[in-house]
């Protein structure tokens, strides 16, 4: 609180209080009051005037500047009245009140709208769930029965996009959902590989997988799902003719490297530091295909939460390599 503000403030009441006092200061010489008891009085109403004045500063000054203070060193500023107690003047008794009325109102909001978000996730996970029996069984009967390579990929990339909506929606409590093992990095990406074996062939694009031989903590489905986006990244920036996807593993000290690196038409340099950000499409989504810009945002969240690394370097025409970074098994023994 500042002194000269709240001394600004109160000018109403020095005009009035300086007022009355020339007032009285008249009455008493009218009635011929003797000169010594008008001093005493004058220093008597002078003392008392600086004593409220000092006390009701030092009460109220304490509560605000506390109140400003920790409101902003909080991230969750709704927070504060937790680290304040409450004052005993009229005017702070009100505000700590009003304040406490809203906080309460806000929570109660707020819960409102979490459990409606957590309905409509419980939802969406069901539909998911439901719509892939359907899904499966049209790829099946494409399979089995007509062979048209045009409707298949279309099948394909509605289970994608299908996909890529369920890990959107748990990402955010993947905490619930992951189980940490030892995987087998080898199992992972010839998953992977199957998943995508009829794109890497109808596009003609030579697939390589080389040291996959190596075992990393993580949980296996979702190890699969951020690389089946990255996997599905490499090849709709592929080249025309000669394309090539590599996946490799190599041990360094304390981590593991997981790369996935493909010679496809690359990105920007001015959109690299944006590719993991939510919705960003960039120069590639908008010249070569549509692009939700979802899909590196989603495996960047999971590898977060998993306590994994992911890096992209690329250059435009030439290359682009995506890596996710594992901690050795020590490093997690020490962290538990």
């Amino acid at each position: 609180m500042k002194i000269g503000r709240y001394i600004a403030d109160k000018m109403y009441a020095f005009i009035i209080g300086g007022f009355s006092y020339l007032v009285i200061l008249l009455m008493m010489f009218g009635f011929k009051v003797d000169k010594s008891l008008i001093i005493a009085v004058s220093i008597v109403m002078f003392i008392s005037a600086i004593l409220v004045l000092i006390i009701d500063i030092a009460r109220k000054k304490k509560f605000y500047d506390e109140l400003v203070s920790n409101t902003e060193g909080l991230d969750k500023k709704y927070l504060v009245l937790e680290t304040i107690k409450k004052p005993h003047f009229y005017e702070g008794e009100l505000l700590y009140d009003s304040l406490y009325d809203i906080d309460k109102s806000m929570a109660e909001t707020v819960n409102q709208y979490k459990i409606s978000i957590d309905d409509f996730k419980d939802y969406i996970e069901m539909w998911i769930h439901e719509i892939k029996i359907p899904i499966s069984n049209l790829t099946l009967i494409m399979h089995n029965h007509y062979h048209d390579s045009r409707v298949t990929n279309q099948i394909k990339r509605i289970e994608q996009y299908t996909e890529q909506v369920l890990y959107y929606v748990r990402s955010e409590n993947v905490h619930k959902d992951y189980l940490i093992n030892n995987v087998n990095l080898n199992k992972v990406v010839s998953s992977v590989a199957i998943n995508n074996k009829d794109s890497i062939l109808e596009n003609n694009i030579e697939f390589s997988v080389n040291g996959c031989d190596k075992v990393v903590l993580t949980d296996a489905k979702w190890l699969e799902f951020i690389l089946n986006q990255i996997m599905s990244n490499s090849i709709k920036y592929k080249k025309d003719k000669q394309s090539k996807i590599a996946i490799s593993a190599e041990e360094e000290d304390d981590k593991i490297i997981l790369s996935v690196h493909d010679n496809g038409i690359g990105i920007k340099e001015s959109d690299l530091p944006k590719v993991f950000e939510k919705s960003f499409t960039g120069y590639n989504g908008r010249v070569k295909s549509k692009s939700t810009g979802m899909g590196l945002y989603i495996a960047k969240q999971l590898c977060t939460q998993l306590g994994h690394k992911i890096k992209i370097e690329s250059k435009i025409n030439e290359f682009t390599k995506v890596s996710i970074i594992f901690k050795k098994n020590n490093y997690y023994d020490v962290v538990r």
